[in-house]
């Protein structure tokens, strides 16, 4: 419990000082962390599994629970704070020991990654909303550089944020706004093999699959 609320209390106070990258209040919920990880199944053939932007690792822990004894696990943090905290999860936390000696904390943007398609899976909890349409394509142009075809991209956004932002922004925002959202549907048009309705999360999410 002690650990809980201590990274709790980090990633809230993330939140405030980086509300931007962070683009939470708090950390991925249980729910929400399982249907992130669904394909991340131990029964499948050896795989890469690439976490992007774990924060301080909810999603993580349930990602572990998924590895095969084979996998291999990298997970690629902007946010220096998160990356200790990261860190020092492998080091230390039972659960997160069991692969620490197949995992790696990166401390980099995942656009930095070599597009060399090494990664069967890519689980994504950036904050896509926030950010400028050319990040967003940028990012979405690393994670079609990163996964081996036939691989899976899950990630998430709060139900329907694009449009409850639009409603109360003025006319710069809504023009971001509907740049991502062309963006994302570029992508998921085509791609989406699935999608999870997370109403148990605060906010209530979507969790997109994507298979390119």
């Amino acid at each position: 419990m002690v650990r809980k609320k201590s990274n709790f209390g980090l990633f809230f106070g993330e939140f405030l000082r980086t509300y931007h990258t962070t683009g939470a209040i708090m950390p991925s919920g249980r729910y929400l962390a399982a249907a992130l990880a669904r394909y991340v199944d131990p029964a499948m053939p050896a795989k890469r599994v690439l976490e992007v932007g774990p924060g301080t690792g909810a999603v993580t822990r349930r990602i572990i629970k998924g590895l095969g004894p084979d996998d291999q696990f990298d997970l690629v943090e902007l946010n220096d704070r998160f990356v200790d905290r990261l860190r020092h999860r492998f080091e230390n936390e039972p659960t997160f020991q069991t692969v620490a000696d197949r995992a790696r904390v990166l401390h980099c943007p995942v656009e930095d990654l070599p597009a060399e398609k090494n990664y069967d899976v890519i689980v994504s909890g950036l904050p896509l909303n926030n950010f400028s349409v050319e990040s967003v394509q940028r990012i979405l142009g690393a994670f079609a550089g990163l996964l081996k075809p036939g691989g899976t991209l899950s990630f998430f956004e709060y139900i329907a944020i694009r449009k409850a932002r639009s409603l109360v922004s003025n006319r710069t925002e809504r023009t971001r706004l509907r740049g991502i959202g062309k963006a994302l549907g570029t992508l998921l048009g085509p791609h989406e093999i699935r999608r999870d309705w997370i109403w148990l999360n605060v906010p209530p999410a979507w969790v997109h699959h994507v298979r390119l």
